[in-house]
């Protein structure tokens, strides 16, 4: 089966109720393009979930706030649909901006709570425009079974509230963070790095590392497992955007409470010019840093 490219939100539309209607299940996998290994993993988890798999490839300009990098974030279909194909994708959707907002658009999907902290506070409007455009995608593909990478925790959570709350007929998928053989969690942005800036950027895996570490030793102070992150990143040199223990479920902050079951500790930092972001929750997932590295 080869692959097919759609442009037109329409025929992507029809496509997709084909699938169903000859019987068959439909996996989704939402990018922004630039794809990688990671999104290859998500791509096959998705095939073995579903009988045909679409990947939509569309960088979303509602998502970017106006001094970010919307206008330098790499755009490359040709080898994006390679990969998508290589992977098991058997539809592409790589809509215009036009496509996806009409002229006259004024709807946004907001969800509260989720967003206030985190990558909410630095990055305002961000998460309407994650959840309106990936509401548009869903409401395109129709029922399927829809995979994202837990890298980006916090627009996962808000995926899968939305998803629920608007009772669509979407099954969410969260998918482990692929890394590079050091660690690096793999990003479309480790593009930007310079040789330099990758070696520092391996500060924010061995943060994470740390407190890993320190809370399978049984430290469960907030304050102190928060520190011993911090610590790596400053010794590498990285500006931390913020370094937060939430609990992995609410995305509400742990404050002085004792970690008793499991937490998301989660990073967003400056590495140069690129802002990076990780994270590892504590009582469930295993230390992010590979055992070799």
């Amino acid at each position: 089966m080869g692959l097919q490219l759609f442009t037109n939100a329409t025929e992507f539309r029809l496509a997709c109720e084909q699938v169903r209607c000859a019987g068959n299940t439909l996996g989704l996998v939402p990018t922004m393009g630039a794809l990688h290994s990671g999104h290859a993993a998500l791509i096959r988890t998705a095939a073995t979930r579903s009988t045909h798999v679409a990947v939509s490839i569309f960088v979303n300009p509602t998502q970017f706030g106006p001094n970010e990098d919307f206008n330098r974030y790499p755009r490359t279909l040709e080898k994006d649909t390679e990969c998508c194909e290589a992977a098991g994708a058997v539809m592409v959707f790589a809509p215009s901006a036009l496509e996806m907002y009409p002229a006259g658009e004024s709807t946004r999907v907001s969800v509260s709570g989720l967003t206030a902290g985190l990558c909410g506070t630095s990055r305002p409007g961000h998460f309407d425009g994650v959840a309106t455009i990936v509401t548009k995608f869903f409401v395109l593909a129709g029922a399927c079974t829809a995979v994202f990478g837990k890298k980006d925790y916090q627009q996962l959570k808000v995926i899968e509230r939305f998803a629920k709350d608007l009772l669509l007929p979407v099954r969410i998928v969260g998918h482990p963070i692929v890394r590079e053989p050091d660690g690096l969690a793999l990003s479309s942005r480790n593009a930007y790095l310079s040789a330099q800036e990758r070696a520092q950027a391996l500060g924010i895996v061995r943060g994470l590392s740390s407190a890993f570490c320190a809370f399978k030793a049984g430290l469960r102070q907030p304050i102190a497992l928060v520190e011993t992150a911090v610590a790596e990143l400053n010794r590498h040199g990285l500006v931390p955007q913020y370094v937060s223990l939430v609990d992995a479920d609410t995305l509400e902050p742990m404050g002085d409470r004792p970690v008793t079951d499991r937490a998301l500790l989660a990073v967003a930092a400056l590495c140069g010019r690129t802002r990076l972001i990780d994270n590892v929750v504590l009582g469930e997932d295993p230390d992010p840093l590979p055992a070799n590295a």
